[in-house]
């Protein structure tokens, strides 16, 4: 089997128990962003053609993320740095804000794709997929109960 980088693609999702509109905002906005992800802080919204910087507590950067697009409430693209020792410059990842249960709930989907067919970044998606299945939790929690999970939780 062949593995072109077109094959490489990191896809999680999840439930929040929130409109698609409060689950976007809890991504575009960076305070709330902040409050279950980038531990560091973000520099700003996530707007069409913006370049923000995200940081982490608990790992190197800072990163900019170059905003691609940006549809409220029901779509965020945006490509960012890979993590060090992979074998592309970046990767793309796009945020998908679906309604369920008449609007009640969101399933975001998270894909990020763009990774380059060798061990190293195979090693990376594997790193980046985890990442944002624990992202997808740890917004849930402070969606739902105002609980910060990330904290500590890497070193």
């Amino acid at each position: 089997m062949n593995i072109t980088s077109d094959d490489l693609t990191v896809n999680v999702f999840g439930y929040m128990p929130v409109p698609p509109e409060r689950a976007y905002d809890a991504v575009a906005d960076p305070a709330q962003l902040a409050a279950h992800f980038t531990t560091g802080g973000a520099s700003g919204e996530m707007a069409p053609g913006a370049k923000v910087t995200w940081e982490f507590a608990d790992f190197p950067g800072p990163f900019e993320v170059e905003v691609l697009r940006a549809e409220r409430p029901s779509l965020i693209v945006f490509r960012w740095p890979s993590p060090p020792g992979a074998d592309q410059a970046a990767t793309e990842v796009t945020f998908r804000f679906i309604p369920a249960d008449s609007g009640a709930r969101t399933r975001i989907e998270v894909s990020e794709s763009g990774w380059a067919p060798s061990p190293a970044s195979l090693r990376a998606a594997q790193g980046n997929a985890m990442g944002w299945a624990y992202m997808l939790a740890a917004m849930k929690a402070w969606l739902e109960h105002g609980i910060v999970l990330r904290a500590g939780m890497f070193r």
